[in-house]
């Protein structure tokens, strides 16, 4: 089980993974304006659940079961912005709020929030 930080990290190795490869920890830690100690550490707890390997030349790469779980949380936070937007909020607080709230959201509510946000884009 990891918490909200370690999906944040996950979702952050997938979003930069699919911009560069050979990811580093710097990387992580350039993007999130974090300390290297930090970012190791949740690196080695990432690892231990099987959600990334590092090879030998310390690329960081997503597991099958990381890039699951990091596409699942990417589109919590995507559907979550656009449902926000078009609702009337600034696209900053919309990601901000949407950032929070895709780690507790519940499942039900996450899918209605989903299909009205396809209605609403079906409509314009």
């Amino acid at each position: 089980m990891i918490h909200e930080s370690g999906e944040d990290y996950l979702e952050t190795i997938y979003l930069l993974s699919r911009k560069k490869a050979g990811l580093h920890s710097v990387d992580i830690a350039n993007e999130l304006n974090y300390s290297k100690p930090s970012i190791t550490r949740a690196m080695k707890i990432l690892r231990a659940n099987n959600l990334i390997t590092v090879d030998e030349l310390n690329h960081i790469k997503l597991t099958e079961e990381g890039i699951a779980r990091a596409e699942r949380i990417f589109d919590r936070h995507d559907t979550l912005t656009r449902f926000w937007i078009i609702n009337g909020v600034s696209p900053e607080t919309a990601a901000k709020d949407a950032c929070r709230m895709e780690h507790d959201i519940s499942e039900e509510a996450f899918l209605r929030v989903k299909e009205i946000v396809a209605e609403k884009s079906a409509d314009s």
